[in-house]
């Protein structure tokens, strides 16, 4: 194949198997004129495998500005460069996207590689629900600011989808549980690999599981989204949702410039698991 000058590839490479790659990605990787990659010692173990030459340079996280300056300085003169992750899609939880976004603000060409991804093969298999799916990559290291950000997702429908750290799975899993309750999940390890496994239980299940074994591998976890017809439908959440809006009436700020009629419209859309009815019979249930 020929490419052309001046052109960012982005090539999926495979997440364990080295079978896992396509003819084309093979081609490109072999008619480029330099390689970034995420890391270089796994790049050399599939280029020994399919006698790739094309030179390689560095490309992670801790890359200096220096580095994607002189990337895309290649590209501006005209060089055809590749960039491969660690494993899977370019730019997917890995630092790839940077230089992607310098070509793209100098208007370089860039070409997608389609190929593995882990997020997408764990989903698969996973049997939770693939008509939507949410990917929110690794959550926080530290115990606060992951609960925090599973709160921003726990009313998000689609299943979600997190890459994990074996170390702090079993962390994870109790958090997880705590902030979603006990939604049905999949543990995919070691996709592709000789190890390969699925684990798809709850989340108490998967939690207690981790009390008797030691997490290895390369971790995709997958988790039911949130079901929020039965949610609207359990009484508990009614009446802590009843409790709310009372609360918020209990303001004399906040009532005292609109009339009943303009507290349900405004209420409606700040309560949306309240009937319309039922937000009425609390407004006029306020002593003036």
């Amino acid at each position: 194949m020929e490419v052309a000058a001046g052109e960012l590839f982005l090539i999926a490479t495979p997440i364990g198997n080295l079978a896992d790659i396509t003819l084309r990605a093979l081609e490109t990787l072999r008619e480029v004129d330099l390689v970034a990659a995420e890391d270089t010692r796994t790049a050399k173990k599939l280029f020994s495998r399919y006698q790739i030459k094309t030179p390689l340079i560095s490309l992670h996280d801790n890359s200096s500005v220096k580095r994607l300056a002189d990337l895309l300085k290649k590209l501006q003169d005209g060089e055809a460069v590749g960039v491969i992750s660690e494993a899977g899609t370019p730019g997917i939880s890995d630092p790839g996207y940077r230089l992607i976004q310098l070509a793209a603000a100098a208007a370089i060409r860039i070409t997608p590689l389609p190929g593995a991804c882990a997020a997408v093969a764990a989903l698969c298999a996973s049997a939770l629900p693939l008509d939507s799916f949410y990917f929110a990559g690794f959550l926080p290291p530290r115990s606060g600011p992951r609960q925090r950000r599973l709160e921003s997702l726990k009313e998000i429908e689609a299943t979600l989808i997190f890459y994990e750290s074996p170390r702090r799975l079993n962390a994870t899993l109790e958090t997880l549980e705590k902030v979603l309750g006990d939604r049905p999940a999949c543990v995919a390890r070691e996709l592709t690999k000789i190890h390969e496994e699925f684990l798809r239980y709850p989340l108490s299940h998967l939690r207690s599981l981790g009390c008797e074994r030691n997490w290895r591998g390369e971790i995709t976890l997958l988790v039911a989204g949130c079901d929020l017809e039965s949610r609207n439908r359990d009484p508990q959440t009614l009446l802590e949702e009843e409790a709310k809006l009372q609360a918020r009436l209990a303001d004399p700020e906040f009532v005292k410039d609109y009339s009943n009629r303009d507290l349900v419209e405004l209420l409606m859309t700040e309560f949306p698991l309240l009937k319309r009815r039922r937000i009425y019979e609390i407004v006029l249930s306020i002593e003036p």
